[in-house]
């Protein structure tokens, strides 16, 4: 059973397949149109997104975009009454898992959720067996020498050999599990276990269950005993991702494993003692969501006893193109395809872009660059990157510049595209001159007529009193 978001401005329709497939056992949201989709997923994670193709607010292209970005993994199934060949084949580019043309029976649908919730399945599978390989996780091996990422490797080197509890934090994408396997494979505890659970990814009754496992006839579906995460990290550690996630009932449950060493399935009766060392990562403020009573602030103190702050990739542009070439040399493996590498401009365009989807989003876009591409080597035209429009506008027809109708001075439209250029450019002004097709002298006149502020630490532009 997986959870599921239904988005589309037809009531009727998404209300009846929301209950239908509530009634097949899966966990369903609504969402009335694009924008409180869209707003879905930046709150919380599905496993698969159905989402009508023509609604109000951001249409299924853009509930599509913002899906592959904030949750690579996540399949979206695309329903529209206005079916064509050109639309399923753009869609099908953008990533959509199928396709499915109004009207239709739900059983059609169920049977095509069943087959995304499956290649989920195999894809975790693809994942667990290529973290299974220990030299991924050698210090040495770890791509980037960007002082960003060489301050985190330094911590991490510190406290591998300890059995001291490490929390990861970090956006979504920035390789928090990747610093958790390589603490766990430069430990003691290497020839153990490393156990990994997504605490966002189960409802509060699974993951307890997933967590500490539960006893025959537990609860209604308990057919057989389970041994849980904590038994089968024994010895080893145990990875806790997205922990800022769990329900207040669960972490009580992980406070006193952390503080005795000890549970019960659930169920039982009988107490069980392990020796697990527990790393925690989450893309949430800890401190905020205890200031909010959201989060005991007792379980906050002993996860985090030593803490590490993974960098945005904004934040690490010198390793952007050695993260893209490993990306390229591992997909032309597993594609069985011959490339050469990037071109200048293709690289160029990878820097300049944003990344709000971190390293994930880096390897989702070079694994459809890969497979994509029609020539030697991967030039810019391969790369579909959310934030990197053309000139004449994107590729729905959309214009660059929306003029509400109240109006709106040209000083502010012409303030935000430099402050644009300038983030998409790490604030350097000679590349975000660049972006605009200005020169960096007139770049440098703008940003002090027009009163711009560089962030903390930038340096600010010199003083020109003529162009």
């Amino acid at each position: 059973m997986g959870r599921i978001l239904i988005a589309d401005d037809h009531d009727a329709l998404r209300r009846g397949l929301a209950r239908a497939l509530r009634e097949a056992g899966h966990d369903v949201e609504e969402a009335p149109n694009g924008n409180a989709a869209i707003t879905l997923l930046h709150e919380s994670h599905f496993d698969v997104v159905v989402s009508d193709l023509k609604m109000g607010g951001s249409d299924g292209l853009e509930v599509l975009r913002t899906t592959k970005t904030l949750h690579p993994s996540t399949s979206v199934i695309l329903m529209t009454a206005f079916g064509s060949v050109n639309t399923a084949v753009e869609a099908m580019k953008s990533g959509a898992f199928d396709y499915v043309q109004k009207p239709f029976e739900v059983e059609e649908m169920e049977v095509k959720i069943q087959k995304a919730l499956e290649l989920r399945r195999l894809h975790h599978e693809l994942d667990y067996l290529r973290h299974t390989q220990q030299d991924i996780y050698e210090f040495d091996r770890i791509v980037g020498t960007s002082p960003a990422l060489e301050r985190v490797l330094a911590v991490i080197r510190k406290v591998a050999k300890s059995n001291t509890t490490v929390l990861i934090r970090g956006e979504t994408g920035t390789g928090k599990e990747l610093i958790a396997g390589a603490i766990h494979h430069n430990s003691l505890r290497a020839a153990r276990n490393f156990v990994r659970v997504n605490c966002a990814a189960l409802q509060e009754n699974l993951l307890e269950s997933e967590l500490f496992g539960h006893e025959k006839g537990a609860f209604t579906s308990a057919d057989k005993q389970r041994i849980g995460r904590f038994e089968q990290a024994d010895g080893g550690s145990l990875f806790l991702d997205e922990v800022g996630d769990m329900s207040p009932s669960t972490q009580s449950k992980i406070l006193r494993v952390l503080q005795e060493h000890e549970f019960e399935r659930l169920g039982g009766t009988r107490t069980l003692r392990v020796d697990v060392r527990l790393i925690a990562a989450t893309n949430r403020s800890l401190a905020n969501m205890v200031a909010s009573g959201l989060f005991r602030e007792d379980l906050y103190y002993r996860l985090n006893v030593v803490s590490v702050e993974m960098p945005p990739l904004r934040d690490r542009k010198e390793d952007i193109i050695a993260l893209a070439e490993f990306f390229v040399h591992r997909f032309t493996g597993e594609l069985k395809k011959k490339i050469d590498g990037m071109h200048p401009d293709a690289q160029k365009m990878l820097v300049r872009y944003n990344w709000p989807g971190n390293i994930r989003e880096l390897e989702n876009a070079i694994e459809r660059a890969v497979l994509l591409t029609e020539g030697p080597t991967i030039g810019p035209d391969d790369l579909r990157l959310g934030e990197v429009i053309s000139a004449g506008g994107n590729q729905q027809g959309v214009p660059l510049v929306r003029i509400p109708p109240s109006g709106i001075a040209l000083e502010e439209i012409e303030r935000h595209a430099l402050v644009e250029a300038l983030k998409m450019s790490n604030w350097v002004q000679k590349d975000a001159a660049e972006l605009l097709s200005i020169s960096a002298r007139v770049m440098n006149y703008k940003i002090k007529t027009l009163g711009i502020d560089f962030p903390h630490g930038r340096r600010p532009p010199q003083v020109v009193e003529s162009v």
